[in-house]
């Protein structure tokens, strides 16, 4: 099993009311990957964060193996999700991979 576990900060210029709506939508389409990605099993996404931290959106997946996580990287249903929901409106982005 493979955890893959990924920290973005949004964009500065995006608003309260948008940094929501972004979260909810990051969300709803990560969320909504388990069944149509091969080999995801879990995928949990934090958006509410305390104070102290310095990141606004936590995305938590277990994959069956390292061939599952490569796939789901380039996963047609994925690269919808990423492009649309979660690039467009992220600075930065911290990604740690590993097997449990």
């Amino acid at each position: 099993m493979v955890r893959h576990v990924i920290l973005w900060q949004l964009k500065d210029e995006l608003s309260a009311e948008e940094k929501v709506s972004v979260k909810a939508g990051i969300k709803e389409g990560l969320e909504g990957l388990v069944g149509k990605v091969p080999g995801l099993t879990e995928v949990v996404v934090h958006t509410e964060g305390l104070a102290s931290s310095n990141a606004d959106v936590m995305l938590d997946c277990v994959l069956e193996s390292e061939d599952a996580l490569k796939g789901y990287a380039v996963h047609p249903d994925h690269v919808a999700v990423a492009d649309a929901k979660v690039r467009p409106y992220t600075k930065t982005r911290v990604c740690l991979d590993f097997e449990m």
